[in-house]
């Protein structure tokens, strides 16, 4: 089913200067308006996703297991309303988690303690190859994963976090991964907290400027195709139309 008809995309952040980035970008590249809201900083979720043709819910500093923060247990229960509304629901990193969580499933740090900060390979599984194509790089930045929720399909696996993104249903998608990441963002991300550089598993700002010419034109190339299928339901249900550029 396609909601294209409905041309505003909600997009759900969690700092006052949190950027949607390239999936912001793309987005109004395919003729979407974008309306942000910052729950972490105040803003009301809207009551029902009448309006709007999907949503995307980014990452942020806090954990999906962070109840004692309000915000955080309205956006877990929010989500369970815009899943439930059928429409395209996209969760990246922190958004992810809580999908994850929402659908009854475990967020937590790695058992070694591993960190994947920086640029990773993410290989997709056979349902995963019309959505992502073949193995590429994206960028990461997290301590904690998700275990596959039941009822749901793994589309996306790396060597360190094996759950790297699955789907719901024929709405619903988590990412670990972070495609709207550009430049400039992954610039202010390490220099800001570069501190975090140092952890199991991070990548050091020399490897991360190394691995990035490599990620970039790929991403690029491939999310307006990504964004297309995820909006009009083409989640990857059919292995026959691959939306993965190459």
């Amino acid at each position: 089913m396609s909601w294209v008809m409905t041309k505003t995309v909600l997009l759900i952040v969690h700092q006052e200067t949190s950027d949607p980035g390239r999936i912001g970008r793309t987005l109004e590249a395919l003729g979407y308006a974008l309306e942000i809201r910052r729950p972490a900083c105040g803003d009301d979720l809207p009551e029902s996703m009448d309006g709007y043709a999907g949503s995307v819910v980014f990452g942020g500093p806090m954990s999906a297991n962070d109840d004692h923060l309000p915000f955080i247990r309205a956006e877990l229960d929010w989500i369970a309303m815009a899943v439930s509304s059928g429409k395209p629901y996209l969760g990246v990193c922190l958004g992810g988690q809580m999908l994850a969580r929402t659908l009854g499933a475990r967020v937590g740090p790695h058992p070694q303690g591993f960190h994947e900060i920086g640029y990773y390979d993410i290989t997709p599984t056979p349902a995963g190859e019309p959505l992502f194509g073949p193995k590429r790089l994206f960028y990461q930045w997290h301590g904690e994963g998700f275990d596959l929720p039941d009822h749901c399909e793994l589309l996306a696996t790396s060597e360190m976090f094996p759950n790297q993104a699955f789907r719901y249903g024929s709405n619903a998608l988590a990412l670990q991964f972070h495609p709207e990441v550009t430049a400039a963002m992954m610039e202010r991300w390490s220099s800001i907290a570069v501190h975090r550089l140092v952890m199991p598993g991070a990548q050091c700002q020399e490897v991360q400027h190394r691995f990035r010419p490599i990620s970039e034109p790929l991403v690029d190339r491939w999310i307006p195709s990504f964004l297309e299928a995820w909006l009009d339901g083409r989640l990857g249900a059919d292995r026959e139309q691959t939306v993965a550029a190459e």
